[in-house]
């Protein structure tokens, strides 16, 4: 059965590789959002974005950060794993640097986006797992992600149950 979660992605360079991700089947809760959309959200300055954000977090069981290159150390992801983490969601990441985009391009690994944070003394990254394909073909780190998606998703919530 798919999950409602929330997927957190830089979207401009992002955008196509996590429609790719959400439209494996497997998970379900985050509507597409058009560039217009966003947009129109961002104009409305940071207030407009938390309750966006904050909105659409709202009854899912687990936030997935898509990496891609410049995913790490981004305002508004950060809020968003912050905002997971303290709600008791389940938290995960799954790099997507080797999908294609729409140019059917790849793009280089990006920075774990959970290194930076801590909990107490440990770094979340020491928690939180943070899925990279072990492909370089874009199909490929497709079929892997569609495989495993489900089951990284059931072990977030786990994980976080337990910390």
């Amino acid at each position: 059965m798919a999950r409602n979660v929330f997927t957190s992605f830089h979207y401009k360079p992002d955008n196509w590789r996590a429609s790719t991700v959400r439209n494996i089947g497997k998970i379900e809760g985050n509507k597409v959002v058009t560039a217009n959309k966003w947009e129109e959200v961002t104009k409305g300055g940071a207030t407009a974005i938390k309750k966006w954000i904050n909105d659409n977090m709202k009854g899912k069981s687990c936030i997935i950060v898509l990496v891609g290159q410049d995913t790490a150390k981004r305002k508004w992801i950060d809020y968003e794993i912050e905002r997971a983490w303290t709600e008791n969601k389940g938290l995960l990441g799954i790099y997507i640097h080797n999908l294609k985009n729409s140019k059917g391009e790849q793009s280089n690994k990006g920075s774990n986006p959970f290194e930076h944070f801590t909990l107490g003394s440990k770094k979340l990254s020491s928690v939180v797992k943070c899925y990279n394909p072990p492909y370089k073909t874009s199909t490929n780190v497709y079929s892997y992600i569609k495989e495993n998606i489900e089951e990284w998703i059931e072990e977030a919530i786990e994980i976080r149950k337990n910390n």
